[in-house]
């Protein structure tokens, strides 16, 4: 492909990415759950005691947009927040029972929902993309893959 080739390889990752966004949030309206709020709920269930301005950092929007979608998850009685323990300023977000039900409800969904969009690709296909997908978000936003490997335990 040459340097004027349409469509890019940032259009198609684009493209792909509104695909999948629009048909996550389509089905996790059945869970009562917004696209932000579903990350924070998966973001708290991999790290335990992470801030929502840490978890607004690692999804690339606004704090202010993660801080709405964890405030109306605590209120669902989803996450509870706790005062860290060295920062006045900062809350802890952890995961009630029911958040780690929704939140394993919700990551069923978005399973079914990446099958389906990557069924035309074969297996290998699947985790070539992967692992490629992976060290470009290793290497532009390495915070979004900070989880505590103890929690997935």
């Amino acid at each position: 492909m040459t340097d004027a080739a349409f469509p890019t390889t940032g259009y198609l990752a684009w493209q792909f990415s509104q695909i999948i966004a629009g048909r996550l949030e389509r089905a996790l309206r059945a869970e009562d759950l917004t696209l932000a709020q579903h990350n924070a709920l998966q973001q708290v269930l991999w790290t335990p005691g992470v801030s929502a301005a840490e978890i607004a950092r690692r999804s690339g929007i606004t704090a202010q947009s993660m801080g709405a979608a964890v405030s109306q998850l605590v209120e669902r009685g989803l996450l509870r927040r706790e005062p860290h323990p060295t920062s006045r300023r900062s809350m802890r977000l952890f995961a009630t029972a029911e958040g780690g039900a929704a939140a394993a409800r919700a990551t069923s969904i978005a399973r079914r929902i990446e099958r389906e969009t990557t069924s035309a690709l074969s297996p290998d296909d699947k985790d070539a993309i992967h692992r490629l997908l992976h060290r470009l978000v290793e290497e532009l936003n390495p915070d979004a893959l900070a989880i505590d490997t103890r929690s997935l335990n």
